[in-house]
This record gives structure tokens, C-alpha cells and sequence, in this order.
């Protein structure tokens, strides 16, 4: 498909992972324009829809990461499912009114995902999904709605992993190429591409600029996990989802596995979301959990920056976690991983031993964070029967996947 001397790109994105995967592409994109410009070039157009709103997206994050600013900024903010998709797919649909572009840009698994996606196909402009094929077959999860929504309107499915593509093949979504050069009109075919997973680019790349510049572990008074004072290493936490925010009997249960392992002599590194710590506060017996944490020695503070959250990863004896970015982060940089959830779409890390899925049960967690501590850091922390010998041990690519990503669209737009 030859569109002339330029490809208009529409980026859409609304949390701050996304910002940070679509920083990767653009960076791609940059390099193929240096490279091959000026009769060829794309120009990527990024748009915020505002779905959540974070203190730490200020210019100074902009600048940090070398991300570029947002052209728009769609100011849509918290509410509802229903009422925030609905006023995203309104403003998105003005927006494509007016750049007209040749394709939609989607990451993830937001309301963002679903409302770019569902506004250009009504359009009858191509849909590309990065991380598509991802599931965890929890129909009760937001997320998981919008991954399938998105991956049925999409023509162009990046897919991060084999078992992505193996998931979208099930579902009886089978494109034609694999990542190589192909010649044909974008409505003509539909595209399955293995491409590796962003994710590992961002960290390739931002990891060194998070140990050069990030206070953080001092700020906090806690060290790496070399360190020889207990007191001093430290498991990180991080708990956002609704299955776990809003459940107060699920917060009790692991505030209780907070304390146990504060009791061990552990510090416990808990940035917490404001939802999150409102709904603790509001809950007797929890807030009454959060005091007996604090004295065993939790050490709670505010939603950090991308940054700061690499170095206190890397540095962790382990994380604990409901987020699906930060499980995968942790098999990254090679940290035990105890997922707060029963199922995970990132179904390599525990197949390779590097995370365990505990839900919120205190007694297995506090059990699987004693398998830590026995861990001699050779092999994978949590080996046993569930580790599969035949699963890729780097599932997520070389960190080249925003450059094949780029690739696959130029040889798709310029041949």
C-alpha cells in the first residue's frame, strides 16, 4: 500500500504504561525516519485521552523518558465504564475528523484500547493492537473485554508472545504474515505479527537511566538486596485492581501477609494508589491491619515515577503485585514475583518459575516468600512441577520489538 511520502500514525493512549510502550514505537519511528526520510517517512501523532489522571505526568516525566508530548489531550478523567468510553469515543471520533490518518495506534487492554479501536473502525480506518492475543480468561475482568474487542477489530495484532498468537488462533484469528515484508491494501488482509514485546524495550532502555538518576532507595532508607541488614532489604508491593482494592476482605487477608513478612525483619515498600488507601481507611479492620503494618515496619508512600519504580524493582528481594506490567517487569530484571491474583495473562512467568500466583491468601504467600529467602539465586525461584522445560526462556523477544513493529508498518505503507 503506497500512501505517498508520508503515513499518518494516530497514537491512542491514556495511562501511563501506555505512554511509556508508546514511547518505545516512537523512538522506532524517529530512527526509520532518520534513516529513510524525507520521501518516506510516518508521522506519529499522539493522543491522551485522559483516562487517568497522575500527578507524576507532568513535563518532567515528558522529559525524562524522551517521550513526546501529546497533541491532544482529551481531558476525559475517571467515571463509569460506560459513560468514560462514551465521551472518549466521541472526542477520539473529532479527532480523527480531523487528521484523517491512515492508521489507529492502540496498546494494551484500557478503555482507551476499546475506544480507539471501536471510533476508527467505524471510521473505516485500519486498526493496529499492540500486546494483542493476551489473556486470562477471567471474563469478569474489564480488561480482558477490551483485549477481545480490541483484538476482533484490529487488522494489524502485534503480539507479544508465541502464546498471544497461539490464543488469537484458537479464537480463529489467523493472519497472513509473520513479521515479514509484505505488498497488498491494508482492507485486504489481516495480519498476525509476532513481534516481541515493547515492555522489554522500555526497560532495556530506561533501566541504566533509572540507577543514574533515582534517589529513591535512599529517600526511602532502604537498600538492594545485597545489602547485609535485613532491616534494609525490602519486598516490594503494589495492589490497584478492583478484585483486590475494593474487596475489603481481600485487603485484610493481604494486609495480614504484609505483616508477617514486616514481622521477619523486612522492610516493605508499599506505593500505594489513593483509591486504595481511602478504601483502607474506610474499612475498620483494615485501617486497623495498615497501623499493625507500619509498626512492623510497611513503609507506605505515594505512586512513584516509572524511574523510581524500575530501581525499586530491580532492587527487591521480591514483588508482590496485582499488576499485570509489573509481574512481567519483574521476570525482566530477574525478581521473585507473587502475583495477588488466581490467573495472570502472562502466563511465561509462572510456566518459567519466576512468578506464582497466591490470590490473596496470607499462608501461601508468607510460604512462597520462605521459598524466597531458601532461594540461592541459581535457576528459577519458584522451580517444581509447573515449570515447563519447553517454554521460550526469553518469551518477551530481544528487546527489538518497537523496531520490528516499525518495520512490519513500512513495509506495509511504503511497498
Amino acid at each position: 500500500m503506497a500512501v505517498g511520502e508520508t503515513a499518518k500514525i494516530l497514537t491512542i493512549v491514556g495511562a501511563r504504561p501506555q505512554f511509556i510502550k508508546a514511547a518505545a514505537v516512537s523512538r522506532a519511528f524517529e530512527k526509520w525516519n532518520a534513516a529513510n526520510g524525507p520521501s518516506r517517512t510516518f508521522h506519529d501523532i499522539l493522543v491522551h485521552t485522559g483516562q487517568h489522571y497522575d500527578d507524576n505526568m507532568s513535563r518532567v516525566f515528558f522529559e525524562e523518558l524522551h517521550i513526546p508530548e501529546p497533541a491532544y489531550h482529551l481531558g476525559v478523567g475517571s467515571d463509569t465504564h460506560g459513560r468514560q468510553t462514551a465521551k472518549m469515543l466521541a472526542a477520539i471520533e473529532e479527532v480523527l475528523e480531523i487528521e484523517r490518518p491512515h492508521l489507529v495506534l492502540v496498546y494494551g487492554d484500557t478503555n482507551s484500547t476499546l475506544a480507539g479501536a471501536l471510533a476508527a473502525v467505524k471510521r473505516h480506518i485500519p486498526v493496529a493492537h499492540v500486546e494483542a492475543g493476551l489473556r486470562s480468561f477471567n471474563r469478569r475482568m474489564p480488561e480482558e473485554i477490551n483485549r477481545i474487542v480490541a483484538d476482533e477489530l484490529s487488522q494489524i495484532l502485534f503480539c507479544p508472545t508465541v502464546t498471544a498468537v497461539d490464543n488469537l488462533r484458537q479464537e480463529g484469528i489467523e493472519g497472513e504474515g509473520s513479521g515479514t515484508a509484505v505488498s497488498c491494501d491494508i482492507f485486504s488482509g489481516r495480519w498476525v505479527v509476532l513481534s516481541g514485546d515493547v515492555m522489554a524495550d522500555s526497560l532495556l532502555y530506561n533501566g541504566q537511566l533509572a540507577e543514574q538518576r533515582s534517589q529513591i532507595l535512599e529517600r526511602l532508607g532502604v537498600g538492594p538486596k545485597t545489602v547485609t541488614e535485613a532491616s534494609r532489604r525490602y519486598v516490594l508491593v503494589t495492589v490497584h485492581r478492583a478484585e483486590n482494592a475494593d474487596a475489603p476482605h481481600r485487603m485484610e487477608q493481604i494486609l495480614e501477609a504484609l505483616r508477617a513478612v514486616a514481622e521477619r525483619g523486612f522492610a516493605v515498600v508499599f506505593p500505594m494508589h489513593p483509591r486504595t488507601l481511602k478504601n483502607v481507611h474506610a474499612c475498620t479492620s483494615c485501617a486497623h491491619l495498615l497501623a499493625r503494618c507500619r509498626k512492623a515496619g510497611l513503609i507506605v508512600c505515594e505512586p512513584l515515577s516509572y524511574l523510581d519504580m524500575i530501581r525499586l524493582e530491580r532492587n527487591a528481594l521480591a514483588i508482590l503485585t496485582d499488576s499485570g506490567g509489573v509481574q512481567k517487569e519483574a521476570f525482566l530484571l530477574g525478581v521473585p514475583c507473587l502475583t495477588l491474583r488466581d490467573e495472570t495473562e502472562w502466563v511465561e512467568t509462572v510456566q518459567l518459575g519466576w512468578n506464582v500466583l497466591v490470590g490473596a491468601d496470607p499462608m501461601a504467600l508468607v510460604r512462597r516468600f520462605e521459598q524466597v529467602l531458601a532461594w540461592n539465586g541459581v535457576g528459577a525461584p519458584f522451580a517444581g512441577p509447573e515449570v515447563s522445560p519447553s517454554v521460550d526462556p526469553q518469551p518477551y523477544g530481544d528487546g527489538r520489538a518497537a523496531e520490528i513493529i516499525v518495520g512490519f508498518l513500512a513495509d506495509l505503507f511504503f511497498t
